[in-house]
């Protein structure tokens, strides 16, 4: 009996995990399956034991795998096994005893206002094609509303309100959300569409396509997004969530109220949004010091 794909189905029918986070536990359950396989000579992983666990993160470890990425794959082995005992399908978990490596706190550094404004408004980077059109406002459009990589990817062209200036987008677990846009991002969203239209045929009803007319991909959005930020940047981190975790930092930044900002990203809990938090303590810290009176004293 085939237990993943069971798991699989429960995820995407009954706790309603979007697509992309279905194939993310797809992904770490199949590196498990592969290195179950060669030890046992079976894919059966509900048969495997403890000892098989901890040799996978032994195995994930001499492969230089980091800290997050073994705890992401125990993750999706701790929800797998759960799924099976909830299933009655076993007794006893093989992983209830394992835990997560201890990972080194990240500091992800978002970008200046300045140098997404420099990238935004430089025409050499933009030409008028219809690709480098569409490049400016997917990198403008998520650094404008915050949304992740999967959400601009199932825009689609009913979800923008040109009357009440607002998109309607589909977040994790199939949560809706409404965020308010610029008159400014609005038309560049018409021009946009003017373009492609003009010179593109359309194969979907999504906002973003390709040049042949279909949804846009991970990966090319990945891609995107790293060249155009690599232009303006020599940041380690140049993915589409430095555009979000820029986005939620200058609205903290300007006294955005840290709800309101929880909103907009879409986050069920506070405590996510709090991790965006650390610019703007940082910039009160330069304030401060510059305006307390105990600061500046001299000696």
């Amino acid at each position: 009996m085939d237990f993943t794909h069971q798991f699989l189905d429960y995820l995407a029918l009954e706790k309603n995990y979007s697509a992309l986070t279905v194939t993310s536990y797809k992904r770490d359950l199949e590196d498990f399956i592969n290195f179950y396989q060669q030890e046992e000579n079976t894919t059966e992983i509900h048969l495997a034991s403890k000892n098989h666990i901890r040799a996978f993160i032994m195995y994930l470890t001499e492969l230089e795998k980091s800290e997050k990425t073994v705890n992401r794959k125990l993750s999706a082995l701790r929800s797998f096994y759960r799924y099976l005992i909830k299933e009655r399908q076993l007794t006893v978990n093989p992983i209830e005893q394992i835990h997560s490596l201890k990972q080194n706190k990240q500091v992800l550094i978002p970008f200046t206002e300045a140098e997404l404004n420099d990238l935004l408004t430089n025409e050499e980077f933009f030409p008028t094609t219809f690709e480098g059109v569409r490049d400016r406002l997917m990198i403008d459009l998520m650094y404008q509303t915050g949304i992740r990589r999967a959400e601009l990817i199932n825009l689609k062209e009913n979800d923008i309100d040109p009357n009440l200036l607002s998109i309607k987008v589909l977040g994790k677990r199939n949560k809706e959300r409404f965020i308010p846009i610029s008159t400014f991002l609005l038309e560049d969203i018409a021009a946009y569409k003017e373009v492609r239209n003009k010179e593109i045929e359309l194969n979907c009803v999504n906002l973003f396509v390709t040049e042949k007319g279909k949804p846009l991909y991970d990966n090319l959005v990945y891609s995107k997004v790293k060249y155009y930020l690599s232009l303006i940047s020599v940041k380690h981190k140049k993915s589409p969530h430095m555009l979000r975790h820029s986005f939620a930092t200058h609205m903290l930044d300007s006294g955005a109220d840290l709800n309101a900002v929880k909103d907009i990203l879409g986050h069920s809990s506070l405590s996510s949004t709090q991790v965006y938090t650390h610019g703007s303590i940082e910039n009160l810290k330069k304030v401060f010091n510059k305006a307390h009176p105990r600061e500046n004293k001299k000696d």
